[in-house]
């Protein structure tokens, strides 16, 4: 590692400990846009944090607290399937402490409340509601003047991966899907079928795979165009256990900017050979910021999602053996990414 890197790193070592003696984490909501989800927004503030109740998560910031003074960066979360804010809140106090402010969209028709739109549909939006929660950013009074949004991070989970990907060059099509689907439906049948069902190893797995191809193919054959999105303010990605399958990886070889990888050796819904690793064969200049190789799909969310219904449980929850305290190293990792490819 460079000096000039080392330090950047120490500086920002010496800040975090600054702020976690100074200041707490502020919480605020911006509007939605009219065809996005609202944008949650997390900062440094110097007023005080108490324990606030969101759902079955209970989170210590300050609602609508002032923001700390400091020019800083911004990152941008992309959540997962289904996915909410809360899940991703000790990574996010963690790039706090750092520094960052942090701006997470809710995906319309992707989130904890509202799946009318899973898999490509809200796939191919939710670059552009990346693009949308950073305007949003720079058009608010309070956070605008302390802002330099001229570099912004981006970091996103699973289908939040498939976004990071994008921004960082890749391009996908709903076709390539259908055709990795028709190649590997049993290896890898919860990418292609999600939730709806799952294979048994009894009689009707025949059943069920014949449906789902006739499904997959009916919806994705002919939706060849190759999707992108580029927003030149993005300047670094972290994408962990990312939706990978429907992309072209020609277009991954030499992504547009640093891109940061994060692995879960025992990822049951997007598999990792027909995702991550796909990624890792053909992009040389990636760089795996984390390996948990005893983890699970799920495994980087933090605090994970309670009572999950069985089937969403049996992909989300821990594997057998995992450590969560590992965690503590792969958002420190995370971290320290943005802090090298992102700050001045």
């Amino acid at each position: 590692m460079k000096a000039s890197t080392w330090c950047r790193l120490a500086m920002a070592a010496a800040c975090a400990l600054v702020s976690a003696a100074q200041a707490a984490t502020g919480l605020t909501v911006l509007a939605a846009p009219a065809d996005s989800g609202p944008v949650t927004v997390f900062y440094p503030t110097t007023e005080p944090a108490t324990p606030v109740r969101r759902g079955p998560f209970t989170v210590n910031v300050a609602v609508d607290a002032a923001p700390a003074a400091g020019i800083r960066r911004l990152i941008v979360i992309s959540h997962g399937s289904g996915g909410s804010p809360w899940v991703h809140t000790d990574l996010t106090q963690l790039l706090v402490a750092a520094g960052f402010t942090v701006a997470m969209p809710e995906h319309a028709g992707d989130n904890w409340h509202d799946h009318s739109a899973v898999g490509p549909a809200s796939w191919r939006h939710r670059p552009h509601e990346v693009t949308q929660a950073i305007d949003a950013m720079a058009a608010d009074p309070r956070f605008a003047p302390l802002l330099d949004l001229k570099r912004v991070g981006i970091y996103g989970m699973s289908a939040g991966g498939l976004t990071a990907l994008t921004l960082a060059g890749a391009r996908w099509s709903p076709a390539l899907l259908a055709r990795h689907c028709e190649a590997h439906l049993a290896e890898d049948f919860p990418t292609c079928v999600g939730l709806s069902t799952e294979l048994t190893g009894g009689p009707l797995d025949a059943l069920r795979m014949s449906v789902a191809r006739r499904v997959i193919h009916s919806k994705f054959d002919s939706e060849t165009t190759l999707e992108g999105w580029t927003d030149p303010r993005i300047a670094v990605a972290v994408a962990a256990v990312p939706m990978a399958a429907p992309i072209d990886m020609s277009t991954l070889a030499s992504p547009r900017i640093p891109l940061g990888l994060v692995r879960a050796g025992q990822d049951a819904w997007l598999a990792p050979r027909w995702h991550i690793d796909a990624v890792r064969a053909v992009c040389a200049g990636c760089v795996l910021v984390a390996d948990l190789a005893d983890g699970g799909h799920g495994s980087i969310l933090s605090p994970p999602p309670p009572d999950l219904p069985p089937r969403a449980a049996r992909l989300l929850n821990d594997p057998p053996g995992f450590d969560r305290r590992a965690l503590d190293g792969v958002h420190a990792a995370m971290r320290d990414f943005f802090i090298q490819n992102l700050l001045p």
